[in-house]
């Protein structure tokens, strides 16, 4: 039971975390990238996850991270969000892999498009008093990503085996 309850809260929080953070505060912290693995590893041993599937999660991680530190340097996206995309791709393993890469690709598009509208206008008083908003709102403002992340990470995740085994 406790492991059901682990599969089901562990994740799916951490998402959300990442996801508010990035948005109110334009960082996602290095903690939710290690509690991330260290949450992978514990579930993992815990649920008898054999040595060689531990071994294909963790090369679909190092792949993305990889790829994402790339995008990286190339100011693409920022470090929190490639730590957040390769502790997902652990989790997620490369049979979820090509679903999230173009769910967090789609779901990015929206979001950095509805960012660029919402841009173009100007705020309203009150809106414009909130740190988090006006910060969204500046034209040379960065994309909060990590919510196109998370938010594809938690649509496939309810498809991975961590809930299948939960039945």
């Amino acid at each position: 039971m406790l492991l059901d309850a682990a599969r089901l809260l562990v994740f799916p929080a951490l998402m959300a975390f990442a996801a508010s953070s990035d948005l109110f505060t334009m960082t996602i912290s290095n903690r939710v990238a290690i509690l991330l693995a260290l949450g992978f590893g514990a579930l993992a041993a815990a649920s008898g996850m054999p040595i060689a599937e531990i071994g294909e999660h963790l090369g679909a991680a190092a792949v993305v991270l990889v790829v994402s530190f790339v995008f990286f340097a190339r100011g693409w996206i920022g470090g929190g969000d490639a730590k957040l995309a390769a502790a997902t791709a652990l989790w997620l393993g490369f049979g979820f892999l090509y679903e999230y890469v173009l769910y967090a690709s789609l779901l990015g598009g929206v979001l950095t498009l509805g960012l660029l509208e919402f841009r173009k206008y100007a705020l309203p008083g009150r809106l414009g008093d909130e740190a988090w908003i006006e910060r969204l709102h500046r034209r040379d403002g960065g994309i909060p990503y990590g919510i196109a992340l998370a938010a594809a990470a938690l649509l496939i995740y309810p498809s991975t085996p961590w809930m299948a085994a939960i039945g």
